[in-house]
């Protein structure tokens, strides 16, 4: 296929990738000012790409990541082992008060017109003391690495975290490997270490070492730094503002071949349209719009990333490719959690246009 670069054809790791696990506590349906209980998700934006790629997709894939040494280090740790994710830690010790801590992330899931709240506690983050020579990238990478991949979440969290990035993405690509990172641009994470300016300064340094972005039009122009589409999106589905800063973003960094996204129109908590659109390489394509009944929204773009990356890696046609990614990102939306319950075999069928009807 014609992406506009070759991918390795085997490697010790089909992918890596590097950045914070997260604990995310649920109470579901129920608002936190009223929960009783919660279930616990083990998370990450770089992790459930991982994740999603060895459970579903049965690919080799590791993390990169901190690791803590209290009962919330050992649930993490145990959760990255049983979806299959080689880990690759930095180990810090517990003080017993203070930290170095995992991230909490509270989240419960609304329903109906009630939307969805989120809100967390990073203070003391052990991912955001990671610093390069934390990872030594010649020995994970001896057997061959054919994809690593990051996220702007991660590269916010601290100034370290970011040289983190960079030093893993040019040991990666001297290995072999393409290059992807997440923009996934929060504000109030980068107000913390310095705001927009140093975001766009930071992001430019990363994205110099990426050849696939993902992001929407709102990512590009707050993490490229980069001006909006000049043609204003009609509804949340409608792909010309995006596909209309594809230009802007080629003239700032020539060697990104893909860029890609997912489109989402909320209606209530409880049902969205749904599609996914990407360029590849000067050509654009565009998903069907889906209607989906969800029961958890979270982790829905990562799942879209880790359908997209599978179809690269196994070579797919591009707009298979994109299908995959649409299709396994719309039945992560049906399982609690960040992560997949999916098996390649239902995410092939509805890229493929099946239906719902009962499997007897």
């Amino acid at each position: 296929m014609s992406y506009g670069f070759d991918i390795r054809k085997d490697g010790a790791l089909d992918f890596m990738s590097i950045g914070g696990l997260v604990c995310r506590f649920d109470p579901g349906i129920i608002p936190f000012r009223k929960a009783t209980e919660c279930l616990i998700h083990v998370s990450g934006g770089e992790f459930n790409v991982a994740a999603n790629l060895s459970d579903c997709f049965r690919l080799k894939t590791g993390v990169a990541s901190a690791m803590v040494d209290y009962p919330l280090g050992d649930l993490v740790a145990e959760r990255v082992r049983a979806m299959g994710v080689q880990g690759f830690f930095k180990n810090f010790k517990h003080d017993g008060v203070a930290g170095p801590n995992i991230a909490i992330v509270y989240s419960d899931r609304g329903q109906g017109v009630r939307a969805p709240v989120v809100f967390y506690n990073r203070a003391n983050e052990a991912a955001g003391l990671l610093k390069p020579g934390d990872f030594d990238w010649a020995k994970i990478f001896a057997g061959g690495i054919r994809w690593f991949h990051s996220g702007g979440i991660f590269a916010a969290l601290s100034p370290t975290s970011a040289e983190v990035v960079i030093e893993g993405m040019q040991a990666a690509k001297a290995a072999g490997a393409i290059i992807s990172f997440d923009l996934n641009y929060r504000a109030k994470l980068w107000n913390v270490v310095g705001g927009h300016e140093k975001a766009v300064a930071v992001i430019d340094r990363i994205v110099k070492n990426v050849d696939v972005l993902v992001g929407n039009e709102e990512d590009l122009q707050m993490g490229l730094g980069i001006p909006g589409p000049e043609v204003a999106a009609k509804s949340k589905l409608d792909p010309s503002a995006f596909f209309g800063m594809m230009d802007n973003v080629r003239k700032k960094h020539p060697q990104v071949k893909i860029v890609a996204t997912t489109l989402r129109e909320v209606h209530s908590t409880n049902r969205h349209s749904w599609s996914a659109v990407a360029w590849i390489n000067g050509e654009t394509y565009v998903a069907p719009t889906m209607e989906l009944d969800v029961y958890d929204r979270v982790g829905g773009g990562d799942g879209f990333a880790a359908g997209l990356i599978y179809g690269l890696l196994t070579g797919q046609p591009e707009e298979a490719a994109v299908k995959l990614g649409w299709a396994h990102g719309a039945l992560l939306t049906t399982f609690p959690g960040d992560t997949t319950m999916a098996t390649l075999d239902q995410v092939k069928s509805l890229a493929q246009g099946g239906s719902a009807r009962i499997q007897r």
